[in-house]
């Protein structure tokens, strides 16, 4: 068992960090613990193909196993991937389907499979969170977070708050 829960990344989420340079951030939290399906690398591949070139980091990373790929590979999480993607896009719906079936945290910033992951009683992060993961645990400092936050709101991010405080990363 490993000693951080598994963690399975959403297209936006690992996005927002490659955006703005903060992938090594991402690796340095989660180095042997993360993962995303392969939906989520075709939605990148054709992101950077659309000419979204901030992807570029990201797919050497994809192509040297960070983070790891994992695809559904049982009826159950075949079964579930089909009920929620009627609702849901591909990359949401298998993430979330690997995760309640294996146990994994869903890193995810969309408010609609955020409430179906709650429904399914998935653990749930996404980028402010994982910005505040990363001051608690020492690998930035509350000002390079708030750098960073503000630096993905300005690339396109819709962050559910504009800056993070002392409060959020005590509680």
């Amino acid at each position: 068992m490993p000693l951080m829960p598994e963690v399975i990344f959403d297209t936006m989420v690992i996005s927002n960090f490659a955006k703005v340079g903060q992938l090594e951030l991402l690796r340095k939290m989660y180095p042997a613990n993360a993962c995303c399906s392969g939906f989520v690398v075709a939605e990148v591949l054709r992101g950077f193909r659309q000419g979204h070139h901030g992807l570029e980091a990201l797919i050497r990373l994809l192509s040297n196993g960070w983070p790891r790929q994992e695809d559904l590979s049982t009826p159950a999480e075949r079964q579930l991937y089909a009920s929620i993607s009627v609702s849901l896009g591909d990359g949401e719906s298998s993430c979330l389907a690997l995760a309640a079936r294996r146990g994994y945290v869903f890193a995810c910033d969309d408010r609609q499979a955020r409430s179906e992951a709650v429904r399914l009683g998935v653990p749930l992060t996404g980028t402010v969170g994982i910005l505040i993961k990363s001051v608690r645990i020492g690998a930035i400092d509350l000002k390079n977070a708030n750098t960073v936050l503000k630096r993905m709101i300005a690339a396109g991010f819709y962050a559910p708050v504009v800056r993070i405080t002392q409060e959020m990363v005590a509680a």
